[in-house]
């Protein structure tokens, strides 16, 4: 295929780097000037877009998200898809897909779970919203970049599984962060707490896979002084996002709003910028009851 890729940055560059490396041609877009192995770039959106089959963007928010599309679904042909990784509000995905159904093209949201590291090996999750012919058009691209895709229903649905599945993750993870802090408090070796919980009913993916306590459990961020994974103000985008979607949806999500508030506070005001979502746990640990 010919795919446009717009915005190659930390998780765009590696997928559009992957999808030249399978073979397809690929011209790329991004408004700072970087050079990815095997696309070719272009002068603008609208460029990269004109004469793809395909053209995906990875971009920071909705807002963002809706000013590209602007620009780029004039220039793209009847029958075209236009496949959107990027993780942003669930209104504006459907904006768009309804700007680009009528435009005569096909409209996927398809956010994505994996981080840099995923988008780098191609493993990638996608979640995928759209009809069906619009993903099976994108689902071949999807196998290259990822190692799953699911197609979760129509236009903003993809945008509403990541964000579900985050806020999860948010909550998660300060339970976990919580818990390690008060081993400690409680005189508990955090190896001996590891061993019980990740084999116990407080089993989770924080505790298992991403495990917050240098030392203990596989390798992660906290291995590594807490460089970023994913970034505590990522994790705090994603909730915001929950968030705003549960006020639309008049749904109540009160663990869901106390993680965001929290992680607000450990970006806003705590040191948390830049560092991974996992340090919470030391945050947890240098603070008292009151």
């Amino acid at each position: 295929m010919k795919i446009g890729f717009i915005g190659l940055g930390n998780m765009g560059g590696p997928m559009a780097a992957n999808l030249a490396k399978a073979g397809h041609e690929v011209v790329g877009f991004d408004m700072a000037d970087v050079a990815i192995e095997g696309v070719s770039n272009a002068a603008s959106g609208a460029e990269a877009a004109k004469g793809a089959d395909v053209v995906i963007t990875m971009l920071p928010n909705g807002a963002i998200l809706r000013a590209v599309a602007d620009e780029i679904i004039p220039a793209m042909g009847a029958g075209a898809a236009f496949v959107d990784c990027s993780t942003v509000d669930v209104d504006s995905a459907r904006a768009v897909a309804e700007q680009a159904v009528a435009a005569g093209l096909l409209a996927v949201d398809a956010p994505v779970s994996g981080g840099v590291g995923g988008a780098a090996a191609g493993t990638l999750t996608f979640m995928a919203g759209g009809t069906p012919e619009a993903f099976a058009k994108a689902e071949p691209l999807f196998e290259i970049m990822g190692q799953k895709a699911v197609h979760c229903g129509a236009s903003g649905a993809g945008q509403a599984a990541k964000i579900c599945n985050n806020m999860i993750l948010g909550v998660t993870m300060i339970a976990t962060c919580e818990a390690f802090a008060l081993a400690d408090k409680l005189g508990l070796d955090r190896q001996k707490m590891f061993d019980v919980v990740s084999t116990s009913s407080g089993y989770s993916w924080t505790m298992n896979a991403y495990c917050p306590a240098p030392g203990v459990g596989p390798q992660s961020p906290a291995d590594n002084d807490y460089r970023p994974g994913f970034a505590a103000e990522l994790m705090l985008k994603d909730l915001r996002l929950s968030q705003q979607a549960a006020e639309s949806a008049d749904a109540d999500t009160p663990m869901g709003e106390l993680a965001r508030d929290l992680y607000a506070r450990f970006v806003d005001e705590e040191n948390g910028l830049g560092m991974d979502f996992s340090a919470m746990l030391p945050r947890f640990s240098a603070r008292s009851r009151g």
